[in-house]
């Protein structure tokens, strides 16, 4: 007998309960200007899980946006470096003692230095379990290059290092999938590449968690829920504090969960809160198959298909600072 999903189903593990509540909390950003301020983001991110938790037991999971605990600015590598943490680490455990005190999932990005990948600065999200343990850590699957005016991001992403990835963790994971007790979940940071969300969902994304900071589109989270019939929520920050380089209100909210259907069951408006929404998980899986996509109609395009830029760039050379990452990608666009 096959281990193997029949067709236009997909693989799972057991379900904890047949329904459950997922949090989204809208959180400040802010730019840690040295240690004191990164260490008081942390209290604030738990602070908010202790709030998310006080009234009537507080959601079975909370996502948390982009860079609760370091913020970002336009810092060089250096700087960015001095703000990573590590997973494990001292900010890991305070937000995993909270998930296991509250008995609650936490989802959270956060730049992370790993000594497995040494001269690296890593974008990941992290999934930690009711028990206080870390369920898993999702790369960034790529950063859009050519977006910014005059600088590109030089963390370090799955397509940034793509070959040795591979090598180190096998194909499967560049695609990942928590398969957990509350449904199979995904976290990414990643926007505007429906390639990818169909990808995720074709391997059987059940509920998609999607990180922010600055802003992000709404009609990119609302159509991978309905191009995929899948739950796809997204955690942006709230207003910026009033003493930091920016206008409060830049690219603050709009944070939001999406039904299977592609419309909204909650949404933010600027300012800190917590949304909620209930994930009928048994019921959604009962009915729910792999997105119906007629392949052979596109395959071929796909096939002849070129990247504007190729992958493994950042696998020789890591940018100082943003400037250096726009000089490094310029001129290697394969499209020119």
């Amino acid at each position: 007998m096959s281990d193997q999903p029949a067709p236009g189903r997909y693989e799972t593990a057991p379900l904890a309960k047949e329904r459950w509540t997922l949090g989204v909390v809208q959180s400040r950003i802010h730019a840690a200007a040295d240690a004191a301020e990164q260490a008081a983001n942390l209290r604030h991110m738990l602070h908010l899980i202790d709030n998310a938790c006080h009234y009537g037991g507080g959601p079975d999971l909370l996502l948390f946006h982009e860079f609760p605990i370091s913020g970002w600015d336009t810092w060089t590598r250096a700087e960015a470096e001095a703000r990573c943490i590590e997973i494990p680490g001292p900010e890991v455990a305070a937000i995993a003692a909270k998930a296991k005190e509250y008995g609650t999932w936490i989802a959270f990005g956060a730049y992370v230095r790993d000594p497995d990948w040494p001269g690296h600065i890593l974008s990941l999200t992290t999934l930690i379990d009711s028990d206080g343990e870390i369920a898993a850590t999702h790369w960034k699957a790529r950063n859009v290059k050519g977006l910014f005016p005059g600088f590109e991001l030089f963390t370090t992403t799955i397509y940034d290092v793509l070959d040795e990835y591979i090598e180190r963790y096998g194909a499967d994971a560049v695609l990942p999938i928590a398969r957990t007790p509350l449904g199979n979940l995904t976290m990414s940071q990643t926007q505007l590449e429906p390639e990818l969300m169909r990808g995720l969902a074709i391997k059987g994304a059940e509920v998609i968690l999607r990180t922010a900071s600055g802003g992000f589109t709404e009609t990119d989270i609302a159509a991978t829920a309905l191009y995929n019939r899948v739950y796809c929520a997204v955690a942006n920050n709230a207003l910026l504090l009033p003493e930091g380089p920016y206008f409060q209100d830049t690219g603050a909210g709009g944070s939001a969960i999406y039904g299977p259907d592609g419309k909204v069951i909650a949404k933010a408006d600027k300012f800190e809160t917590m949304l909620t929404a209930p994930i009928p998980i048994a019921e959604f899986r009962a009915r729910h198959l792999q997105p119906d996509i007629h392949w052979d109609l596109v395959r071929g395009v796909f096939d002849g298909y070129t990247s504007r830029f190729a992958p493994n760039l950042f696998s020789e050379y890591q940018p100082e600072s943003l400037d250096d990452a726009a000089r490094y990608v310029a001129g290697r666009s394969r499209w020119s």
